[in-house]
């Protein structure tokens, strides 16, 4: 089982990661969308709300990979 949950926790590390890096990459797209935008403008922009999904995401599969590495570790006891 060991074999299974291990490269499972690696999996859901790498997402993490992934999700962080795109959730910068609009974050920082979004400074200068909102830098250009009008003033008057409501709501939130296309990249505000990439920017939170990549967020949640990440949230997500830090939460999953604790789970699997709670069950790893009561496995083994």
């Amino acid at each position: 089982m060991n074999y299974i949950l291990v490269p499972i926790i690696v999996v859901l590390m790498i997402m993490v990661v992934v999700s962080l890096v795109r959730g910068i990459a609009a974050f920082l797209s979004s400074t200068k969308e909102d830098l250009n935008r009008d003033p008057n403008a409501v709501g939130p922009t296309p990249n505000q709300v990439l920017q939170n999904k990549m967020m949640f995401n990440r949230i997500k599969y830090q939460a999953a990979a604790v789970l699997v590495c709670a069950i790893l570790l009561a496995m083994t006891h």
